[in-house]
C-alpha cells in the first residue's frame, strides 16, 4: 500500500488518523517569505534548494523547526519553562500535521577549552565508565579519570544537616592542577602590559581601554599599595609584587569598597577566561602580543592528573585512549573481553562505530570541539541520532555534505536515506547535485534572493525539477570542463617539514600569481598544512569559515566599514556632526534606542517586537532624517540594496569613493540584493561567508586563502564565484583555495592533493599538476571524480 492509500472496509476514525501524511505550511511569511504555501510529505526525504538568500532556511529552520520545538516547549510546565530558550510564534497561517523536530545544523560547537569531541557525545562518559571498571589499579569512580571534576582531598568533620560526619573524607576528579584541566598553560610577558619608564599616574599600563582615568587604574592608584607618581623601574621587589601578583585584598577607592589584586591577574581575568574569538580584534592582538599558550607540562597536554594516568587497561591509560584515532579505538574496545562490562562495551563500541561509519574515523576524543569545522560538528551531531529507535521524528539537516569530498558524499546520502527508512521526516536544505539526486521530493524556492525570492517555484520529484525552467533545474546537470591553458606562477611558497596533526613532514611548493586548490577526502590534512603552516606568514589573508560576530544592530554597513564615510559625507553635506547619523549615537530615536523596534519581556512566553511608533522603524530621530545627501535621508540609504547604493554613491552630490568601494566588492561576491541596513542575524550561511571575503578582499594582502567558498552557494553561483577568484588573481594577487567542488578544481591552475586516506592513513602529498594531468592520471580518490565530473 502506498503512503496515503485509504480503503473502504477501513471505520471513519482510522481513515481520519491515515490522512496526516503530510506538514503542511499556508501563509508563511517570516524573513523574506511571500505567504508561502508547501505540502510537504512525511517519512520521505525533502530537499530544498534555491539560490543563498532565496529562503530556504526560512522555511525550514525559521518556520517548521521553529513551530515544532515552541511547541514541544509547551508541555513542560510554566516553572520548567522559565529555564528555557523562549521562542516566538513563526510568522505563518497554519502549520498542520508537525512532528518532533531534531536540528542537526553547522552551528559551533560549544568553544570551551575543556569542551572536546568526548565530552560533545556519549563516548567520553562511556570510556570513563569503563575505565573506572576494568583500570588497575583501582582510583575511584568514574569522576577520577574526569578532567573537568577537580581533585581535592580532604579530612576533617564534614556537616551536614546539623549532624557531624566521620573524620576522613575525600572527593577526587582527575583534573590536572597545574593548567585546571585545559590541557595548556599561559604565560604572560609583564612588559606588553606596562611601560616601566612611566609612573602609574603617567599611563604606565598599556593595556587596551585600561586609561589613567579609569575604574581599574584608579584600583592601583588609590590603593595605598603603590605610589601612583613613582616610574615603575623604581620600584623596591616588595612594590614590584604588590603591582603584578598581590593576592585579592579589600580596599577603599574613592570611598568605595573594592577589591585589589595584581596586574597579572587581573589580566587572566579579563582576557583570559574568554574565548579568544568573542574579543574584539584590538584586544585579540592585545592577547596575541601579551600571552603564549604552551601545553602543560605537569600532564603534557592531556588534562589530567599522572594518578589517573597511572590507572590503566593492558598497559593503555585513558589519555592514551582519548589520544587514539576513534577508529583505532573502536578496534581496541572490540578486542576487550569482560563479560561483566559487556553491555557498556556493546554501547561504546556502537558509538565508535558510528563515528567511523559517518567519515569521521580520524578524529580523536581529546580533539577539542571548537576546532571542528562546520561539517565536521553537524556529523558529530548525527552521532546520537544514529543509533536511535526512535520513529516519525522529523530531521532537519543544513547542507550536510559541508566539508565533503566527492568520495564522502555518497556516505551521507545513505545516512540520510538510513534515518528516512526508519519511518522518519528528513528535511534537508542542500546545493550539491550529489544530494538533491536522492530525494524523494524536492522544493525549489526563489526565483532569486533577498526580496526577489521568498517563493515557491517549484515542488515535485527529481526528474520534474530537472524539466523545470527554475534556475536550479536549469543548473542541476551543469558540468565544468577543464581549462584548456593554466597560468604561469610568479614564484613559489615553500612548506618545509609540516607535521601540524597528522601531517607527515610534508615539503611543498605552493605556486603564486596563478590559482591553487588544495583538496582531498575529510580529514586528510589540507586544513593542518594551510592553517598550520600557510595562514599568519606575511602578506596572507585568511578567510575562514568561521562566524560572523554581531548584534541586531550589526549590519552590512556597519560591518564593512562603508558607514563610516556615509556618515562623514552626510555630515559635510549638511554641516552637522557624523555621530548623530548614527544609530547607535547620538541619531538614534529616543524611545527604542536606535533599534526600530520596542521589545517587551514577557518571561516564560516569547518577547514581543513592536515597530517603534516614535520613529516608525526609521531608528533615527525626526530632526535627523531633515538631513539629506543626494536627495535621500539616512534611513533612505539603510534601506538600499547594494546594487542601487553602487549607482548611488559613484557620483553626483552623493559620490563617496571610499563607500562605493565597497560597495562594488558586495556586488562582486554576489550580494548585490542585500539592503544596507539588514541585520547581520538575518543573513544566511552562505551570505555571511560572502560579506566576509568581500571584506577581507580589501586587505593589503598579496595571498588569500579561501576555506571552502562554495559553502552555501547554489549551483548557479559558483559561476560567479570562479569569475571572482579570477579577477583575483588577473589583479596580481595568489589565491589559495581549500575545495572539494569539482568545478573549482577543474578551474583551477594548479591542485594539490593530500591523502590518500584520513587520520593516519592520510597527511601526505598525493598528487602535485594541472587539473588535466590530475584527470588523466586518475590515480587518486580526487582524480577519479573530477574526470567522472568532467566525462573524461
Amino acid at each position: 500500500m502506498t503512503v496515503g492509500t485509504r480503503t473502504d472496509t477501513q471505520p471513519p476514525a482510522l481513515r481520519m488518523a491515515d490522512s496526516h501524511e503530510m506538514i503542511r505550511v499556508h501563509g508563511a511569511r517570516e524573513n523574506n517569505l511571500k505567504n508561502v504555501d508547501v505540502e510537504i510529505p512525511k517519512r520521505r526525504l525533502t530537499v530544498f534548494t534555491g539560490v543563498s538568500g532565496s529562503g530556504k532556511s526560512s522555511l525550514v529552520f525559521d518556520t517548521i523547526a521553529a513551530e515544532s520545538q515552541r511547541l514541544i516547549n509547551e508541555t513542560y510546565s510554566a516553572f520548567v519553562q522559565g529555564f528555557m530558550q523562549t521562542l516566538g510564534r513563526p510568522e505563518v497561517d497554519v502549520l498542520d500535521g508537525l512532528t518532533t523536530a531534531i536540528l542537526v545544523d553547522q552551528q559551533p560547537m560549544g568553544t570551551s577549552p575543556r569542551s572536546t569531541v568526548g565530552t560533545a557525545t556519549d563516548a567520553g562518559a562511556l570510556l570513563r565508565i569503563l575505565f573506572s571498571r576494568l583500570a588497575k589499579p583501582h582510583i575511584g569512580s568514574q569522576k577520577a579519570f574526569a578532567f573537568n571534576v577537580a581533585s581535592a582531598d580532604a579530612s576533617g568533620t564534614l556537616v551536614v544537616g546539623g549532624k557531624k560526619t566521620e573524620k576522613g573524607f575525600s572527593v577526587v576528579g582527575g583534573m590536572c592542577l597545574r593548567c585546571e584541566g585545559m590541557g595548556s598553560v599561559s604565560d604572560i610577558d609583564p612588559a606588553q602590559l606596562y611601560d616601566d619608564s612611566k609612573s602609574l599616574a603617567d599611563g604606565a599600563i598599556t593595556i587596551p581601554g585600561w586609561k589613567p582615568e579609569g575604574w581599574v587604574v584608579q584600583s592601583f592608584t588609590e590603593s595605598g599599595f603603590l605610589d601612583p607618581d613613582k616610574s615603575i623601574r623604581d620600584y623596591t621587589s616588595e612594590e614590584l609584587h604588590d603591582f603584578l601578583h598581590r593576592d585579592p585584598v579589600k580596599v577603599k577607592v574613592k570611598g568605595i569598597n573594592t577589591t585589589y589584586e595584581g596586574l597579572i591577574a587581573r589580566v587572566q581575568k579579563s582576557f583570559l577566561t574568554k574565548d579568544k574569538e568573542t574579543l574584539q580584534p584590538h584586544i585579540r592582538a592585545f592577547v596575541d602580543r601579551a600571552v603564549t599558550f604552551t601545553t602543560c607540562p605537569e600532564c603534557d597536554g592531556t588534562r589530567l592528573t599522572a594518578l589517573t594516568r597511572s590507572s590503566k587497561i593492558d598497559g593503555i591509560s585513558i589519555a592514551d585512549a582519548c589520544a587514539m584515532q576513534i577508529s583505532d579505538l573502536a578496534a581496541w574496545i572490540r578486542g576487550l573481553d569482560e563479560p561483566s562490562v559487556a553491555t557498556l562495551l556493546t554501547a561504546l563500541g556502537g558509538t565508535l562505530d558510528s563515528f567511523v561509519e559517518i567519515g569521521l574515523g580520524y578524529l580523536s576524543l581529546d580533539r577539542s570541539s571548537g576546532t571542528l569545522s562546520g561539517g565536521e560538528a553537524q556529523r558529530t551531531k548525527m552521532i546520537r541520532h544514529l543509533g536511535s529507535a526512535l520513529t516519525d521524528v522529523t530531521y532537519v539537516f543544513d547542507e550536510p555534505t559541508v566539508g565533503l569530498h566527492p568520495h564522502d558524499i555518497q556516505r551521507m546520502n545513505d545516512l540520510l536515506l538510513q534515518l528516512r527508512d526508519k519511518g522518519n521526516t528528513v528535511l534537508v536544505v542542500e546545493h550539491k547535485p550529489e544530494t538533491i539526486l536522492i530525494a524523494d521530493h524536492v522544493v525549489d524556492l526563489g526565483p532569486g534572493a533577498g526580496t526577489a525570492g521568498g517563493e515557491v517555484v517549484f515542488e515535485g520529484t527529481v526528474e520534474a525539477l530537472r524539466a523545470s525552467d527554475t534556475i536550479t533545474g536549469r543548473h542541476l546537470d551543469d558540468r565544468a570542463s577543464v581549462k584548456p591553458s593554466v597560468r604561469k606562477p610568479s614564484g613559489v611558497l615553500e612548506v618545509r617539514g609540516a607535521d601540524t596533526h597528522n601531517l607527515r613532514n610534508v615539503d611543498v611548493d605552493i605556486p603564486l600569481g596563478v590559482l591553487t586548490v588544495v583538496t582531498g577526502v575529510a580529514g586528510s590534512g589540507k586544513s593542518s598544512m594551510i592553517h598550520g603552516s600557510v595562514a599568519g606568514r606575511a602578506g596572507v589573508v585568511t578567510v575562514d569559515q568561521g562566524a560572523i560576530r554581531g548584534s541586531r544592530r550589526s549590519n552590512p554597513a556597519t560591518y564593512t566599514g562603508m558607514l563610516d564615510p556615509i556618515r562623514k559625507a552626510f555630515a559635510k553635506a549638511n554641516g552637522v556632526k557624523p555621530a548623530l547619523f548614527s544609530a547607535n549615537s547620538e541619531g538614534a530615536c529616543p524611545t527604542c534606542k536606535g533599534a526600530g523596534v520596542i521589545y517587551t519581556d514577557l518571561a516564560i512566553m516569547a518577547g514581543v517586537a513592536t515597530p517603534c511608533e516614535e520613529c516608525e522603524g526609521k531608528r533615527f530621530q525626526a530632526s535627523v532624517l531633515q538631513y539629506r545627501l543626494g536627495g535621500r535621508d539616512i534611513s533612505e540609504v539603510f534601506a538600499m540594496p547594494v546594487t542601487e547604493a553602487v549607482e548611488f554613491f559613484r557620483s553626483g552630490e552623493a559620490r563617496t569613493p571610499a563607500a562605493h568601494a565597497v560597495l562594488d566588492r558586495l556586488a562582486d561576491v554576489g550580494l548585490g540584493y542585500l539592503s544596507l541596513g539588514q541585520p547581520l542575524t538575518t543573513l544566511s550561511g552562505g551570505e555571511r561567508q560572502r560579506l566576509k571575503l568581500a571584506t577581507q578582499m580589501a586587505g593589503t594582502g598579496s595571498v588569500y586563502i579561501l576555506d571552502e567558498p562554495t559553502s552555501g552557494l547554489h549551483l548557479a553561483d559558483v559561476e560567479q564565484l570562479l569569475g571572482l577568484l579570477d579577477r583575483l588573481v588577473d589583479s596580481g594577487k595568489s589565491v589559495v583555495v581549500v575545495e572539494h567542488h569539482q568545478a573549482v578544481m577543474a578551474h583551477a591552475d594548479w591542485i594539490i592533493d593530500l591523502g590518500p586516506g584520513a587520520g593516519h592513513d592520510g597527511g601526505k602529498i598525493v598528487f602535485e599538476g594541472t587539473p588535466a594531468d590530475l584527470v588523466a592520471a586518475r590515480s587518486t580518490l580526487t582524480g577519479e571524480h573530477l574526470a567522472d565530473y568532467v566525462g573524461s
